[in-house]
């Protein structure tokens, strides 16, 4: 941006922080599908401060997508019940013509390409399966009714809202695909006995962690699709093929091997979710971020919000396509 950008950024943040506020750096960092983040240095009375801005971008990957003050509120209710997350400082209903709220900056890596392979996080690969059911269980025992706006299933099963969610997302493409179509119909014959209801994160997966070389997990980010779902669902999504990142031997992330994973989870919530459950929620995950890919290229395609990025993920569309005939062929 420039200086008048710096100027209400300084008269936006000196307001929410109630201290006079001088921007010394702003930099849009490169990377997100749906969202600007912002990283911001900040000078106050007090003495410097590390912030990131999270600002609404040109359209939403899917309908149900949280707002940015809903967002706000549920990444304050997590950081209160104990998550390693960042602590939010509050929103701004209008900064530049957008919503946008501002948070702590944490220090870490996010990057899962960086993550899964470089070998300076190899220390914290081999705790990252532990710290993510440690944190899931914190997420999931969230009281819904701390946050009584979330989409979702607010009774009946995390699976009828998940399969009416894909339904009609997959609708408002206004085109065939029939390997989703496929997926849907799976998922809607083989429909697991219900984990119950909890308030899910809805992204919980490598490149939305913080992840630092020696104490491994540092923050959990990105909760714009929390909702209300089956735990099964947030423990599945980040075994979906496009999250490991190039390493597909380790199911779990590219960081790791899945049971070691659901049993710390199992033991730390008292729930029984078995492999099968995941399974399910795999081929879910994969038919969830095809249909997100898809609509991803349409912002791109439609003018809404010009990006080779979002183009690209059109394409890889097809990938995630192929990996959900995969899933269902080997799941019968």
């Amino acid at each position: 941006m420039n200086e008048t950008w710096n100027a209400r950024l300084a008269e936006d943040l000196s307001g929410l922080l109630e201290t006079p506020v001088k921007v010394e750096r702003a930099v849009l960092l490169p990377g997100g599908a749906s969202k600007e983040a912002w990283t911001v240095d900040v000078e106050t009375p007090e003495g410097g401060l590390g912030l990131i801005v999270r600002r609404a971008g040109g359209g939403v990957i899917y309908s149900d997508t949280l707002s940015l003050r809903h967002e706000c509120e549920v990444l304050q209710a997590a950081h209160e019940s104990g998550v390693r997350t960042p602590r939010s400082y509050g929103y701004l209903e209008d900064l530049a013509g957008r919503e946008a709220f501002v948070m702590e900056r944490l220090e870490g890596e996010s990057v899962g390409r960086r993550l899964v392979r470089r070998p300076e996080f190899a220390r914290a690969r081999e705790d990252l399966p532990r710290q993510l059911a440690e944190e899931l269980g914190k997420i999931h025992a969230i009281p819904p009714e701390r946050l009584p706006f979330l989409p979702g299933a607010r009774k009946g099963s995390g699976a009828e809202y998940a399969l009416e969610s894909l339904g009609r997302e997959l609708d408002s493409l206004e085109e065939p695909h029939p390997a989703i179509e496929l997926g849907l119909l799976w998922l809607r014959e083989n429909t697991p006995q219900s984990q119950g209801i909890v308030a899910s994160h809805g992204d919980f997966r490598l490149g939305n962690f913080m992840v630092d070389e020696d104490e491994g997990l540092v923050g959990v980010l990105d909760w714009e699709f929390a909702h209300l779902g089956d735990p099964a669902e947030d423990l599945a999504w980040p075994l979906v093929r496009a999250w490991r990142f190039g390493t597909d031997n380790l199911r779990l992330g590219g960081i790791g091997e899945v049971e070691p994973y659901l049993e710390r989870y199992n033991v730390l919530t008292g729930r029984e979710i078995g492999m099968d459950h995941l399974f399910y929620w795999e081929v879910a995950g994969n038919v969830r971020w095809a249909i997100g890919a898809l609509n991803q290229a349409r912002r791109h395609l439609s003018g809404q919000e010009r990006s080779v990025e979002l183009a690209i993920l059109g394409r890889l569309a097809a990938e995630v396509e192929y990996e959900v005939l995969e899933l269902i062929e080997r799941g019968g």
